[in-house]
């Protein structure tokens, strides 16, 4: 199957996505779209709601739904969750239908990022900032299987946007 003209962009909580997203989508004069936001429109919850209320089960169908909804888009840039691409098979999903791009950060990085804002995030809220690193040193190892598939990796700290478009540009023929 063709690529379509889709941007996934994905890595772990923290790393950028929405911010890269917004601009590379920007330059590119694509649509930009959160995954996370579109979840919390369908639902009408926040993320933290509804894994508290419905369970982190319950999260993940409605995010591969949704995903799925993107099939047929043209010229857009879609920010993932953190575990998007490591549930269902929607990595498999995403390297069919578009252009994967993993922002890659190391836990020391990502952890200095999240603990400014441990309250929005569902799987660290709770934990102590003593254990956030071990948590994410352990949940990076486990997810970047998925993550390193990727079409492009970049490393997601004082991330070239220009040099990040080009590098699109190149991969999509654009």
């Amino acid at each position: 199957m063709a690529k379509n003209q889709i941007i996934y962009i994905i890595g772990f909580m923290g790393s950028g996505k929405t911010t890269a997203g917004k601009k590379l989508a920007s330059l590119l004069g694509w649509t930009f779209t959160d995954l996370d936001k579109k979840i919390e429109e369908h639902t009408g919850k926040t993320i933290p709601e509804i894994f508290s209320q419905n369970g982190e089960d319950y999260f993940r169908n409605i995010e591969k739904h949704l995903l799925r909804n993107f099939k047929s888009s043209k010229n857009i840039l879609i920010s993932t969750g953190g575990g998007t691409p490591c549930y269902s098979d929607n990595m498999d999903f995403m390297l069919e239908t578009g252009l994967t791009l993993y922002l890659k950060l190391t836990p020391a990085e990502l952890k200095s990022r999240l603990s400014e804002s441990k309250g929005e995030r569902p799987l660290i809220k709770d934990l102590e900032k003593a254990k956030l690193q071990s948590f994410i040193e352990e949940k990076l190892a486990d997810r970047e299987k998925w993550y390193d598939r990727s079409d492009i990796t970049v490393e997601g700290i004082d991330l070239d946007i220009n040099m990040l478009l080009s590098l699109v540009k190149s991969k999509l023929n654009i």
